[in-house]
């Protein structure tokens, strides 16, 4: 008779440990499939970060998650949901999406910016891939200028910007 009890102790345990699991996952925003990388301290060991020699461009997912044989690259942000994601999100995501096909030889269909209250799937066309190497060049070129102008008005960007104290265009 124990060994019933102790068994169907088990069985129990093994549910409630399966339902926390899928509840933490919907938390962090992710789909169903088998996560291959993670960048998040809580998980353990921060994985290498993804690295692109071409284009001279590295990165680290929160998250890549094996679904359906793609990977899909999950970024996770902290603040509530805008209506639409920030365009610098969706190139955030987009660079993640090319350096997986790049370091990995997979392309994904798309990827996820998990917000708190919210979820996108933004997918990865050739379209947005190109307006990300459009994007990339540009920021090689102005890499090179002496000078670059502020591409913004926002007076919260300029207070958390690291080069605020040498910046004569700040707000």
């Amino acid at each position: 008779m124990f060994w019933l009890y102790a068994a169907f102790a088990l069985l129990v345990l093994a549910l409630v440990l399966f339902w926390v699991s899928g509840r933490t996952r919907r938390a962090a925003g992710l789909p169903g499939g088998r996560i291959i990388y993670t960048d998040t301290q809580g998980w353990g060991k921060v994985e290498k970060p993804l690295y692109d020699p071409v284009l001279g461009l590295t990165g680290k997912p929160d998250y890549l998650v094996e679904k359906n044989g793609h990977l899909i690259p999950v970024e996770v942000k902290s603040g509530h949901a805008p209506e639409a994601p920030y365009d610098s999100h969706i190139y955030q995501l987009a660079a993640y999406c090319l350096l997986v096909e790049r370091t990995m030889g997979r392309r994904p269909p798309y990827g996820i910016i998990h917000y708190p209250n919210r979820n996108f799937a933004v997918d990865y066309t050739h379209e947005l891939e190109d307006a990300l190497l459009a994007l990339l060049a540009e920021i090689r070129r102005d890499e090179r200028r002496d000078e670059v102008a502020r591409s913004h008005t926002s007076a919260a960007r300029c207070a958390r910007c690291g080069f605020r104290a040498v910046c004569d265009q700040r707000l």
